[in-house]
């Protein structure tokens, strides 16, 4: 028989590259994580990973595991759901992830509702850039987190993920009418590694130049106050631009940002992940959109 927990290890090793990686996710040591995967391949009677000296990569019979675990890991996150379902109401703490611009605009409001409707829950919130949800979900740091993609950034959840859409937003330019016009001018992006950033660099490439970014900031209501200062341009999406700081025009782009909530794949039965995500719908059908 093999083990679940053997398998997640497999999958994380096929998600992060490494046992170092592995162990840092699940805070094992990397022997401890070595002698799981060890144990993992005697259960299968078939070598699973290749070693060359440091590195180890996952062999074709590997490979083919790590597609089955993640159904098997999918069913018993079902199971598990549907046990969650059987005691009773969503109850005891719910870990909640979130990208700042949500968790400024969304949260406070779905929180209260979700609160109000369910008081044995105990949510946190742990803000948290889109690009790490997935590891963050699959490491079980977090139950359910809100991510947003972009046109020009492809989605980053992975096959563990499921997605439920939530809203649309358009995307501004500061000062300029357009991103070509803005070809010659210091810009103002989010810090590398993130989704915002890697937007805002392909979307000037589409427009047929590399931007020259002068500030890396991931706040928006910062990122105004230095457009607002003449410190460069930016692009912002519509929540983080509803009240802009005096002076600052803002170009309405064809370009938008769509936010979603991302849990588990199999875990949307949840009670508690079901009342969240119902908490989110909510709180959005009152934002100035």
């Amino acid at each position: 028989m093999l083990d679940p927990r053997k398998l997640h290890l497999l999958r994380e090793l096929a998600r992060r590259g490494t046992i170092a990686a592995v162990a840092e996710a699940v805070t094992f040591t990397p022997s401890a994580v070595s002698q799981q995967l060890s144990a993992l391949e005697r259960e299968a009677g078939v070598p699973l990973l290749e070693r060359t000296g440091r590195t180890v990569t996952l062999t074709p019979a590997g490979l083919l595991l790590v597609e089955h675990a993640q159904a098997v890991l999918e069913q018993l996150e079902r199971a598990s759901a549907a046990l969650a379902a059987a005691r009773g109401g969503p109850s005891g703490p719910l870990r909640i992830g979130a990208f700042p611009t949500a968790a400024r605009v969304l949260l406070p409001p779905a929180l209260a509702g979700l609160t109000g409707a369910h008081p044995g829950l105990e949510p946190m919130v742990a803000e948290i850039d889109p690009a790490h949800v997935s590891a963050a979900l699959r490491a079980g740091e977090l139950d359910v987190a809100l991510v947003h993609e972009y046109d020009f950034v492809p989605p980053v959840t992975d096959a563990s993920i499921e997605t439920e859409p939530l809203f649309s937003e358009p995307m501004y330019l500061t000062d300029r009418p357009s991103i070509a016009a803005a070809r010659g001018d210091a810009w103002i992006t989010n810090k590398p590694g993130t989704l915002c950033h890697t937007m805002a660099i392909r979307a000037c490439q589409a427009a047929g130049f590399e931007p020259v970014v002068r500030h890396h900031l991931d706040d928006f209501d910062t990122v105004l106050a230095f457009a607002a200062a003449g410190q460069g341009v930016a692009l912002v999406p519509h929540l983080a631009a509803t009240d802009p700081p005096h002076g600052v025009r803002l170009t309405r782009l064809p370009l938008s940002r769509r936010t979603l909530a991302a849990f588990r794949r199999g875990n949307g039965g949840h009670p508690a992940i079901a009342a969240a995500v119902t908490a989110f719908r909510t709180a959005v059908t009152h934002l100035p959109l």
